[in-house]
């Protein structure tokens, strides 16, 4: 690996974990990165998944405030991901490349719009308590789902939970939603890490820049997202959303 490899990688790592603390998407940043540098996409995918791990747990302790209250949801909810991780890993190891692709756009299109009209989705819901229990398993059918893609690749799975978390746990702070998506994206990653590391190469120095980047990206991500507004973090979601989707297709 050259010095400017590393900076590469380093430099979209750091981006990365400022972008995975805030709304997801950051392996469309380091994940191209290490492909154009002649890494294989497996062993670019696994990489990636390994070293995003520490980024992805500072983003968690960077809205640690916004977790409280949530023990009881994200401990229902942590074990279904973990499953879905499991089976996305297994997946990625098995399948020819880019088959969920295929899958994610349209799941990328509806979570935006998701996001976009969650305020009055969530009212609306609010007036129906008698639904409440559809909502919890269409919940937790839709986090299973994120967590199958955040094992295979991960790409936009943030926007992904962000969609499914807003619209169905009856939450309106969007801060809130943002803190529990941070913890259920870092176990779909630690999932999927322990697994590639049991039964798959991984490339340490990719890893370690990959790590050393996306925590303090994590970090910096984490202080500048708990102080914009949910309007401004909305458009921020759509705007990455619109980006992921560009990414895939392209």
């Amino acid at each position: 690996m050259s010095f400017w490899h590393a900076v590469a990688i380093l430099a979209a790592a750091l981006a990365a974990g400022a972008i995975n603390a805030i709304v997801g998407s950051g392996t469309l940043l380091t994940f191209p990165t290490l492909v154009a540098l002649g890494y294989p996409p497996v062993l670019a995918n696994v990489s990636n998944t390994v070293g995003l791990v520490p980024g992805s747990a500072a983003a968690v302790w960077s809205y640690r405030r916004e977790l409280a209250g949530q023990g009881g949801r994200l401990a229902q909810l942590c074990p279904i991901t973990t499953v879905g991780a499991l089976a996305g890993g297994t997946l990625l190891l098995t399948l020819p490349a880019g088959t969920f692709r295929v899958i994610v756009v349209p799941l990328i299109v509806g979570a935006c719009l998701l996001v976009a009209v969650q305020p009055q989705l969530t009212a609306a819901l609010a007036r129906r308590p008698g639904r409440t229990g559809a909502r919890g398993v269409a919940m937790a059918g839709g986090v299973a789902a994120t967590g199958v893609y955040g094992g295979y690749f991960g790409a936009g799975q943030g926007v992904l939970l962000i969609g499914v978390l807003a619209t169905m746990s009856g939450e309106a702070d969007l801060q809130r939603v943002i803190a529990a998506k941070n913890v259920l994206a870092w176990t779909a990653n630690a999932v999927a890490a322990v697994l590639f590391l049991t039964v798959h190469h991984v490339d340490g120095w990719v890893a370690g820049l990959i790590a050393a980047g996306s925590i303090t990206g994590g970090l910096i991500g984490g202080r500048f997202g708990r102080r914009m507004s949910a309007p401004v973090l909305r458009a921020v979601v759509v705007a990455v959303g619109v980006f992921a989707v560009v990414r895939l297709l392209t």
